[in-house]
C-alpha cells in the first residue's frame, strides 16, 4: 500500500548539527550530525525502503536564519524523482517578506503547504506575526503545519498545547487547514478534542512509531478519527520504516489503513 509521509526533512548540516538537538542525539541514532551535505538519495533510499510515494520536505527557519531554506527544498524535490514535494518555511520577524515569499513557493515552484514551528521561535501560534501567513494560506489553499505536544529539543513546550492555541487559530480562521504534527503528547485528548470540534484541524504522527502512539489516540484512529489523522515520520530523526514497522499491532481496518497511510493527506494537501 503506497504511504504518504506527512512530516519529514532533508536535513542541510546546519539542521543537522544545530546545538538544540543534542538531546535528541541521547537517544535516536537518526539525528546524526554531518559532515558533507547529506544527498539527497540517501533521503529517497530510505522513503523507498517504506514504500513512501511522497515525502513533504520541509523547510526550517527560525530566529537565527534559515536550517533549511525554501530554494534549498525546491533543489532537493527537483533532485528526488517525483518523491518528495515541497513545504515552505517562513521568517516570522518579516512578516510581509514572509507572506510575498510563501506566495512564491507555492504559485512558482509547487510548494504545498507551510509550516511554521512555534517552539524554535518561542512565540505561540496565537501571535499577531502568525497571522498575515494564515491569511495567505487560506487565500492559496494550502495547510499550515505546526507542532503540537512536547518538545524534545530543550526549549520550552508551553506553545505546543492545542488548547487554547490551535483551538484559537481555528476559531479565528476557520478556512485554515492546519495539520499538527507530534500528536499533541502529553495532551494528546485536547489535541483530539480540537480536531474533532473543528473540520480542518488534523493530526499527523510524525516523532513516535506506531507501538508508542497513546491509546488515546489509536482508539480515536479507528473510529471517529479515521478521516481525521495522517501519518508522519519525522525523518531523519525517525526513518519511515521504523515508524510504521509495528502498524500492524495496532489492528486497523483496510479503509482506516489506506485512509491513515495516504488517502487522508492526499485530500488535505491536494495531491
Amino acid at each position: 500500500m503506497p504511504v504518504i509521509d506527512a512530516w519529514m526533512q532533508h536535513p542541510t548540516p546546519r539542521h543537522a548539527n544545530h546545538e538544540m538537538f543534542e538531546s535528541l542525539r541521547r537517544w535516536t541514532t537518526g539525528m546524526r550530525t554531518l559532515d558533507e551535505p547529506l544527498p539527497v538519495e540517501v533521503t529517497v533510499a530510505a522513503l523507498e525502503a517504506a514504500d513512501v510515494e511522497v515525502g513533504l520536505a520541509a523547510a526550517w527557519y527560525g530566529p537565527q536564519g534559515a536550517l533549511i531554506d525554501n530554494a534549498e527544498v525546491a533543489s532537493f524535490v527537483e533532485q528526488s524523482g517525483g518523491r518528495l514535494r515541497a513545504v515552505a518555511g517562513a521568517d516570522l520577524a518579516r512578516p510581509m517578506a514572509a507572506v510575498r515569499e510563501l506566495r512564491r513557493a507555492v504559485e512558482e515552484s509547487g510548494f504545498v503547504a507551510l509550516r511554521l514551528i512555534p517552539w524554535l521561535w518561542g512565540l505561540p501560534p496565537t501571535d499577531r506575526l502568525y497571522y498575515p501567513l494564515y491569511a495567505a494560506c487560506v487565500d492559496l489553499g494550502v495547510p499550515f503545519c505546526t507542532q503540537v505536544g512536547h518538545t524534545g529539543p530543550l526549549r520550552p513546550s508551553e506553545t505546543g498545547r492545542p488548547i487554547p492555541y490551535i483551538d484559537q487559530v481555528a476559531l479565528d480562521f476557520p478556512e485554515l487547514t492546519i495539520v499538527c504534527g507530534h500528536i499533541g503528547y502529553p495532551w494528546t485528548t485536547e489535541m483530539i478534542a480540537v480536531a474533532d470540534k473543528h473540520p480542518n484541524v488534523f493530526i499527523d504522527t510524525s516523532a513516535y512509531t506506531a507501538r508508542r502512539y497513546p491509546p488515546e489516540l489509536v482508539e480515536y484512529l479507528r473510529g471517529r478519527g479515521r478521516r481525521k489523522v495522517l501519518f508522519g515520520s519525522n525523518y531523519p530523526m525517525i526513518t519511515p520504516s521504523r515508524a510504521l514497522e509495528h502498524l500492524d499491532d495496532l489492528k486497523l481496518d483496510e479503509e482506516t489503513r489506506e485512509l491513515f497511510l495516504h488517502g487522508n493527506a492526499r485530500r488535505v494537501f491536494a495531491l
